[in-house]
């Protein structure tokens, strides 16, 4: 079997607007992720069970049942009760959704690295609780784990062709369509792989000068 160039240059369009999908449901998940994780590690620390059992049931719930089964059931389901939104909106949702119930133990694990003594000095200074978790707390926790959090937006990414199943024509979904209706796979699951490969390593030389930036 030789290579044929020509189905590289055909797919190259299809291969463009797959890449805009992914990307969209990369950032905006990631966004999802982070800050909806934020709010469950801060509700975690919450001084009654009536927050902290409900949050934690929900996202043991999330985390430990696969992504593709909460793809189907917010896709599927949820519109027989009447809750109806687009495929990449369903897919952008609950892919930060699913990865925020990580990033909440990232950021949990951050907060309690901050040394005791940064607590006692906002106390000392007589800080508003609200001052000291955004002044004092949460600058040194987020600083502590961009290098997690930059794994999981790697993460995410890799998880991103599940949103075929439900429709959203990503990179892969593009290159299977290509496929199927040309009868060559090779060319494009191949330029697939490489996109992936290229996205991931530059996504981590990003994380890597962010992660300088921050340490120094």
């Amino acid at each position: 079997m030789e290579w044929d160039w020509s189905a590289v240059s055909d797919f190259m369009p299809h291969f463009w607007d797959g890449l805009l999908v992914t990307l969209q449901i990369l950032a905006l998940g990631s966004l999802i992720s982070f800050a909806l994780g934020l709010v469950w590690a801060l509700l975690m620390r919450a001084p009654t069970r009536w927050v902290t059992w409900p949050v934690g049931a929900v996202t043991e719930f999330v985390r430990n049942t696969p992504l593709l089964v909460q793809l189907f059931f917010l896709f599927y389901v949820l519109p027989e009760w009447g809750v109806t939104f687009s495929a990449l909106t369903t897919g952008v949702f609950a892919i930060g959704l699913h990865y925020s119930t990580y990033t909440m133990q990232v950021y949990r694990a951050g907060i309690e690295a901050v040394p005791v003594g940064q607590w006692e000095a906002a106390t000392a200074l007589n800080l508003p609780l609200r001052r000291t978790w955004t002044a004092v707390i949460l600058p040194q926790a987020v600083r502590r784990v961009v290098p997690a959090l930059g794994n999981y937006v790697i993460s995410m990414l890799k998880d991103t062709p599940l949103l075929m199943a439900i429709t959203v024509l990503e990179m892969l979904g593009e290159a299977r369509l290509f496929s199927q209706q040309n009868f060559q796979f090779t060319e494009p699951l191949t330029v697939i792989g490489v996109a992936f490969i290229v996205i991931s390593y530059l996504a981590s030389l990003v994380l890597r000068a962010l992660e300088r930036r921050l340490v120094h």
